[in-house]
């Protein structure tokens, strides 16, 4: 079923030289966040592996999952502005359940540091770890923190490598996506700056416009149209 299809991302799309193969410039590892290449609304959402808090492989099907999911990319439990995006969530989690969201959150932080090193770790939502940058990628989302940004963060005592287990020192842009049954994409949401979350108002819209079957409105308007016409 065709869903809900518009985008509310606020990135700017080039064609970034890469620094990392993909099969079609997407899912290279970008330069900076604001050459990120999301995916579209419209699009079929990518399968990704992930680990969850206990190391344990998790693997996402598009179109295989029996609930529609809203799926968070974040920079990291370190973060202060994601930790208050995910205390800010709490406001339409219990809708979104209630309206039959699934919700997850994807972080660059290793599996043992996924709740330990966020504000609150009592929370009712999955978050999972990419420190392989699977899903990162396949989403578009991955760019490469520069060195000079990578030093001032060890001043600040935020250690990408010890966070993510791994010397890649990639981030995602942060990007709310979401996945209908179908697999295919109805709604994205995609800031290269950092500061800057999608609003859960927004998202609570942009869920219900999905159950309401929106993007459908012109093609019966047209269809009473031509009815009328015969």
């Amino acid at each position: 079923m065709n869903k809900f299809t518009i985008t509310m991302t606020a990135v700017l799309v080039f064609l970034a030289a890469p620094l990392a193969t993909g099969a079609d410039g997407r899912e290279v590892i970008h330069a900076t966040a604001e050459l990120v290449q999301p995916l579209m609304p419209g699009m079929k959402a990518a399968d990704f592996v992930v680990r969850d808090a206990h190391a344990q492989t998790f693997e996402f099907k598009a179109g295989a999952h029996d609930k529609p999911v809203i799926l968070t990319f974040y920079r990291g439990g370190w973060c202060p502005y994601c930790n208050l995006h995910l205390a800010e969530m709490r406001l339409t989690e219990q809708q979104l359940r209630k309206m039959g969201f699934d919700i997850w959150f994807i972080s660059i932080d290793k599996p043992e540091l996924l709740l330990e090193s966020l504000d609150d770790p009592d929370i009712g939502y999955t978050i999972f770890s990419d420190s392989s940058l699977n899903a990162t990628r396949a989403y578009g989302v991955a760019f490469r923190v520069d060195d000079e940004t990578v030093g001032r963060y060890l001043k600040h005592e935020i250690d990408l490598e010890a966070a993510s287990g791994e010397n890649h020192h990639v981030l995602p842009a942060p990007s709310t996506f979401l996945i209908g049954t179908d697999g295919i994409i109805s709604f994205a949401y995609t800031n290269p700056d950092y500061h800057a979350r999608l609003h859960p108002d927004v998202l609570l819209a942009a869920a219900s416009a999905y159950l309401d079957d929106t993007d459908k409105r012109l093609r019966q308007r047209r269809e009473q149209q031509r009815k009328k016409s015969e």
